[in-house]
């Protein structure tokens, strides 16, 4: 009896002593950097409760999934959620407090300390203070009242202002900051020399809104890092001479493009997806509408329908549209990055709400230089993807697509071009320009990639006569340096070469990219192979 009660008194000692390392671990009790706006959970996309003064304690009970987000009470008794960056907590406590769900009871009571001063307002301005920079403004620029192009303009800053940052938003595209006895938020591609490494991210106080101020929705699922580097081909049809070339090459996936139709049910895809699992690929599939049909009644929710469609019917990845910002793709006068983002946040919520594993991948622009910035007749791919990340487009995407299809010159190479120095016809300054656009949030997903050459088959159509020179060796080694460059760059989650097995050659030299050349043989397959 003595060792039995011995025993249970042993082991009562040592159930209060790991029950207070558990609730030491699980609950921290600090105070927050600067004005912080508390949220009805854990997103800026949530109610704003109120917003905490700079210094206030707070004691904090649990984590979202990211770390990105904790959620606590004030010493008033305000419980809510707050940005992790705004709270004075090192990364292994934040990762130490335990995960907890968006309405989770609260586990701990208000902290002691002065609670006479009340939260501030909801929406007050986030308090100055802290690290800051200093840059210089490249261009006319608008400085804003919120971060987004959809918040008004405070003042124009002429190119050449010195701009003083003290914030960011969260995702590094937009500086809060003064200029000229202005405050508000800047976008950062167009402010040099600072760096924001040591920048707080501030709460920007509203949800996302895109262009013509409609509110996008919450995504459905936290859009997260996606890692590792796969690569495949776009073709026409898995033939078995086509499946045989992609094994020699070692390719993992397959793309394939689809023409949606307003009304076209998904199980269209169906067999296209099975025929590539059934022969060991993922599948991405490439969808694209009809210009002419966008500015139709619930066009946007009707397309999302069709690819969240797609995805339960176990679509890999999914890109969201083809080249929007040209006449081609998208209605002339109308094409804008906001707009589109509106598109991409609809058909995000509904890929990922059927099929979370669905990758989402951005609509590669046409990389063009030709429209000297964005007009009624289109928008170079660079000023594209800039709006796109200026509008909240990051949120709503998995990987940033991209195309790069001018090459005549090795992928290392960046410079000599005989045709121009522009960003376009360079690999490794193609893959620069739309990774900084997103400030490294997003991978890359080349959803093109290919050297037009047109060796077996004659001469190229005048338009396409700059590549009139190079030749299948070319076209085979610059393939294969391009797909290691992309591997080891740590930017680049997915490569599809442009193409496989496209056979007609004509004003639009299709053939003259693709691997399978007109013998039938295949020296690209060989290459990336080995």
């Amino acid at each position: 009896m003595r060792k039995t009660a011995f025993f249970w008194s042993l082991l009562l000692v040592v159930l209060l002593t790991v029950t207070a390392l558990v609730e030491a671990q699980t609950s921290v009790i600090t105070s927050v950097r600067r004005n912080t706006n508390l949220r009805s959970g854990p997103g800026t996309q949530y109610r704003l409760l109120v917003t905490l003064p700079a210094g206030t304690t707070v004691a904090l009970d649990g984590r979202d999934v990211s770390g990105q987000w904790l959620r606590g009470i004030s010493q008033a008794g305000a419980v809510g959620w707050m940005s992790a960056p705004l709270v004075n907590i090192s990364l292994d406590s934040t990762f130490a407090l335990p995960q907890i769900a968006d309405d989770a009871p609260l586990t701990v009571g208000a902290p002691s300390g002065d609670a006479s001063q009340p939260p501030a307002p909801a929406g007050s301005a986030p308090a100055v203070g802290g690290s800051t920079a200093t840059g210089v403004v490249t261009r006319l620029m608008n400085l804003r009242s919120g971060a987004g192009t959809s918040f008004g303009i405070v003042v124009k800053l002429p190119r050449g202002t010195t701009f003083a940052a003290d914030g960011r938003d969260a995702s590094g595209q937009w500086l809060h900051g003064s200029a000229n006895s202005a405050t508000g938020w800047a976008f950062a591609q167009y402010i040099s020399n600072l760096d924001a490494s040591g920048l707080a991210v501030l709460d920007t106080g509203a949800p996302s809104v895109a262009a013509g101020g409609s509110p996008l929705p919450a995504p459905v699922v936290s859009t997260g890092s996606v890692s590792g580097f796969s690569y495949g081909g776009h073709v026409l049809g898995l033939s078995d001479r086509t499946v045989n070339a992609m094994r020699t090459a070692r390719m993992t996936w397959v793309k394939m493009q689809v023409r949606y139709g307003q009304g076209q049910d998904a199980s269209a895809v169906a067999g296209m997806i099975n025929d590539a699992h059934s022969k060991g690929f993922r599948i991405l599939l490439s969808v694209v509408g009809n210009a002419g049909e966008i500015n139709n009644n619930n066009y946007f929710n009707d397309f999302a329908g069709f690819l969240g469609g797609a995805a339960a019917l176990g679509a890999d990845a999914i890109e969201v549209w083809n080249e929007p910002n040209i006449d081609r793709e998208w209605p002339g006068g109308q094409i804008d990055p906001g707009r589109y983002t509106q598109m991409l946040a609809a058909a995000y919520n509904a890929i990922k709400g059927r099929n979370p594993n669905t990758l989402v991948i951005s609509a590669a622009p046409a990389p063009t230089g030709y429209f000297g910035g964005c007009g009624g007749g289109g928008c170079d791919d660079a000023p594209f993807v800039q709006g796109m990340a200026a509008n909240g487009a990051a949120n709503y995407m998995d990987c940033v697509g991209i195309h790069y299809n001018e090459g005549i010159v090795p992928p290392n190479q960046t410079s000599g071009d005989p045709r121009s120095e522009h960003y376009t016809r360079y690999f490794g300054s193609m893959v620069n320009t739309y990774y900084a656009a997103f400030g490294g949030a997003r991978p890359l997903c080349f959803t093109e990639i290919g050297y037009l050459t047109p060796e077996g088959y004659g001469p190229l159509a005048s338009n396409f006569g700059w590549a009139g020179n190079t030749s299948i060796t070319q076209q085979a080694a610059w393939l294969d340096a391009a797909v290691n460059m992309a591997a080891n760059s740590g930017k680049v989650r997915l490569l599809i070469v442009w193409n496989i097995d496209f056979y007609n050659y004509g004003d639009d030299p299709m053939a003259g990219y693709a691997l399978i050349r007109a013998d039938g043989s295949c020296p690209a397959c060989d290459a990336l192979g080995n």
